[in-house]
């Protein structure tokens, strides 16, 4: 039995004490997340860490190793590629490109079309105007003439003749038997059947069934309200309770845990590559840098001073000692072929350009001359030339 009326509000006191005991309840939640957090996080945080400072270690490895390959071997291979690809490949597949085309091109042009042509097209043109034409208006002509008041006739015959023998008894027999005995006989009593007894009978039944529906459906209300209530408080609020108070904070942990000990490992795996590579340069590197600079260059300074700029030079002077004396031996060869031509032929001997006598009283192009001076000879040198060796 209700003591309030309806409308009634508790008063203040109420409300504060409920607000209050809902605080109190949710900072004993968080209290007890924060315990439970607090007993498993050093646990979670150690065996997290060792667990993945050999994954960082590796994954640092796989990174160094993918970026060595990625700058020593993927970039000059891209390269090499696309050089190869611009200037072999691009080139050769374009002139294979034009070689084919021009190939089928001149195929198409003169095979295809000229077989075509005079082959199947003239033949077709030829054979339609001069057989396919007159025979089919020869065709039509017999149609028209012949065969269509032929057909006409003979299609009316054959139409009276079949609906005298096929459709007229038939019809008779439908109107004049089965219709008078279908409606009579099956018809109307099917009807007062339908009417009087199946009517009614129906009606009933569903009645009935409708009432049986609604119990059932009342039943199954209750049943599925009282399967829900037990599936919330058996089921539901234990599973919300456990992820609440302890997987939630769990998890949480351990994302975090996860994320402490990828950085923790990143800095002790830096660290240790750092320490190995000290140490490969203590072992390898500076033992190897003081051979090259204290006994590498000067020996190959020595070398390239001492031997290979004198082969260099030596080689060189003789290569254009060489050079020289071949050109002497040929220019010697050429000029004996000559004349050994101009003596056994008798052609004409090739005169050689022979310099203009020099005249200082005119200019070249130009018909003055300084007064009191002789003037040139008006003969070009070629004559000149051909002149001397005639004479």
């Amino acid at each position: 039995m209700k003591l309030d009326k309806p409308g009634h509000e508790p008063g203040p006191e109420a409300r504060t004490g409920a607000e209050a005991t809902e605080g109190v309840k949710g900072v004993k939640g968080v209290e007890s997340a924060g315990r439970l957090a607090m007993v498993v996080r050093i646990p979670v945080r150690v065996v997290v860490l060792v667990v993945v400072v050999p994954v960082r270690m590796v994954w640092d490895v796989l990174v160094a190793v993918a970026r060595g390959l990625d700058r020593i071997v993927l970039r000059p291979l891209g390269g090499a590629l696309s050089w190869l690809y611009a200037s072999v490949l691009a080139p050769a597949a374009w002139g294979v490109a034009v070689a084919v085309g021009w190939l089928v091109t001149a195929v198409w042009q003169w095979t295809v079309v000229p077989v075509v042509r005079f082959g199947v097209v003239v033949p077709a043109v030829w054979s339609y105007r001069r057989l396919l034409t007159p025979l089919g208006h020869g065709i039509r002509w017999l149609y028209e003439t012949l065969l269509t008041p032929l057909g006409h006739g003979l299609g009316v015959s054959l139409g009276w003749l079949g609906k005298a023998l096929f459709v007229w008894p038939w019809a008779a027999l439908w109107r004049y038997v089965a219709v008078p005995a279908l409606t009579y006989g099956l018809a109307r009593p099917a009807a007062w059947v339908y009417r009087r007894l199946l009517t009614p009978l129906g009606e009933g039944i569903a009645r009935l069934s409708a009432v049986l529906l609604r119990g059932a459906a009342a039943t199954g209300r209750a049943l599925l309200a009282a399967l829900m209530w037990l599936l919330l408080f058996l089921v539901v609020t234990p599973v919300i309770w456990v992820y609440r108070r302890i997987l939630a904070p769990v998890g949480r942990e351990i994302g975090a845990a996860f994320g402490v000990a990828w950085r923790v490992a990143g800095h002790l795996s830096r660290a240790a590559w750092r320490g190995l590579g000290w140490l490969a340069w203590q072992l390898v590197g500076r033992p190897a840098s003081w051979t090259y600079r204290r006994i590498c260059t000067p020996v190959g300074h020595w070398a390239r001073d001492s031997v290979w700029v004198p082969a260099r030079t030596a080689a060189a002077a003789v290569g254009r000692s060489v050079r020289r004396a071949f050109r002497e031996a040929v220019e010697t060869v050429r000029a004996a072929r000559r004349e050994a031509w101009r003596v056994l032929v008798g052609g004409v001997r090739v005169s050689r350009p022979v310099e203009p006598p020099e005249h200082r009283a005119r200019t070249l192009g130009s018909t003055t001359i300084v007064p009191g001076a002789a003037p040139a000879p008006e003969i070009s040198p070629h004559s000149v030339g051909r002149v001397r060796d005639s004479g």
